[in-house]
């Protein structure tokens, strides 16, 4: 959410920013803003201004009754009341302002980043570098999910029984993969100098509205019925709602914290879920990164967190590139955003697997995240970036390993986590 004095003393560059988002309609927000925030600034002054009158007529009525003049004192008392009367409507009418300033605030875009590149979707993204050698082996690589099967390691029929599309089971060696794709992103990123932590999987609706904008609200979130409760769709809603209505000082910033959860996602849009593969679904697992600190770090930390996915997927072999988001791509909330995309060698093709966000201070707003320093207390800058998120990190992970004789190499940093094992390979029937 953007600072009101900023979008009072500068209209034209908010309009400018969110037709650089290509949301137009709502454009006339800005001016509804500062329609409803001059009215709201009027009435504040003319109930300062009654509360002086009021507080100036209590001392004489004081007055009044020591010389024993009741009439002016009732006189008094009445002009009391009837000042009373008109604050108390006054503040209903400042409350009611307030709120509509605040639900035109919430969707008007973040200001995004000098250097974002300006384009309408994710198509127009911006190729910045790749990472690794993109091989195309000389056979066949399969589908994840056949060379999953051919391991009896998933079961997606079972799951459309149990749960419907979206969900899975993962088993035997896969399944082991799976988690041991976990730990060592645990342990990876706690040798980076992150506190790890394992974060509630369900938040407020206060903590929902804080951490992210309607739209993607709407599109990701499960709410529990009857509970004022939301399923997190990344452990970043919980870690960042951590801090909600503190003063951190900032001798102990920055916060750099490392968070292990599942993750719940409608997936409602243009892209919905696949019927058969892990790559969209409605539940999966994610260790990911959040960092609290002064706006004047968030930059640095930005190219920090996005070079450990970098790394992290480097450390297993598997070549990935960077993309810079465009603006039509990026949430209301963000600055700038960049994904991390791995190589696909059976689409011969690079597919997301992570993305790292710079919110400046928007969440830190909504949510009352403030820093104590030696002038007072501001605002702190949040971001997020994921390390890993299996299963879909499985499809470029088998791909990429994948042998021809249908066998499945364990680099050096997984096979303390697979039992010592440096391959998977088929069990005998």
């Amino acid at each position: 959410m953007l600072d009101i004095k900023f979008l009072r003393e500068n209209p034209d560059a908010v309009k400018e920013n969110i037709k650089k988002k290509f949301q137009d309609e709502k454009l006339p927000l800005v001016d509804e803003v500062i329609k409803l925030d001059l009215e709201y600034r009027e009435s504040k002054t003319k109930g300062d201004a009654l509360r002086g009158d009021r507080n100036r007529i209590s001392k004489e009525i004081g007055m009044f009754m020591g010389k024993g003049l009741k009439d002016e004192a009732e006189s008094a008392k009445a002009k009391v009341k009837e000042i009373n009367e008109e604050l108390e409507a006054l503040e209903v009418k400042e409350q009611e302002l307030a709120a509509e300033i605040k639900k035109r605030m919430m969707v008007i875009p973040n200001i995004i980043g000098k250097d974002v590149p300006i384009g309408k979707d994710d198509s127009e993204n911006v190729e910045l570098e790749k990472f690794g050698e993109p091989v195309v082996p000389d056979y066949e690589i399969p589908y994840h999910v056949d060379i999953m099967e051919s391991f009896d390691g998933i079961d997606l029929d079972s799951a459309r029984k149990t749960s419907g599309n979206g969900f899975y089971y993962l088993s035997g060696d896969i399944a082991r993969l799976h988690s041991a794709i976990l730990s060592y992103a645990r342990d990876f990123m706690i040798d980076r100098g992150f506190t790890y932590y394992v974060p509630p999987f369900m938040i407020r609706s206060d903590v929902v509205t804080g951490v992210m904008s309607f739209a993607e609200m709407e599109n990701m979130m499960y709410k529990i019925e009857g509970e004022d409760l939301y399923l997190i769709g990344t452990s970043e809603h919980s870690m960042i709602g951590k801090f909600i209505d503190s003063i951190i000082p900032e001798a102990e910033l920055p916060k750099a914290l490392t968070s292990y959860s599942p993750c719940f996602r409608k997936e409602v849009g243009a892209h919905g879920i696949e019927e058969r593969g892990v790559y969209r679904i409605h539940q999966f697992e994610k260790q990911e990164m959040v960092v609290v600190c002064k706006p004047e770090e968030s930059d640095e930390w930005y190219d920090k967190l996005w070079n450990n996915t970098v790394d992290f997927f480097r450390s297993l072999d598997i070549p990935v590139r960077t993309l810079e988001c465009c603006s039509g791509d990026l949430a209301d909330l963000k600055v700038k955003s960049l994904d991390v995309e791995a190589w696909s060698p059976r689409q011969k093709k690079y597919f997301e697997v992570g993305s790292c966000s710079n919110l400046g201070d928007a969440q830190a707003r909504r949510l009352g995240i403030r820093i104590k320093g030696k002038d007072g207390n501001y605002f702190a800058h949040t971001l997020n970036n994921t390390v890993v998120a299996p299963p879909r990190m499985l499809i470029a992970y088998l791909e990429n390993n994948l042998n021809e004789d249908g066998t499945v190499r364990i680099p050096e940093p997984l096979r303390m986590y697979m039992g010592g094992k440096s391959l998977i390979e088929k069990k005998s029937k």
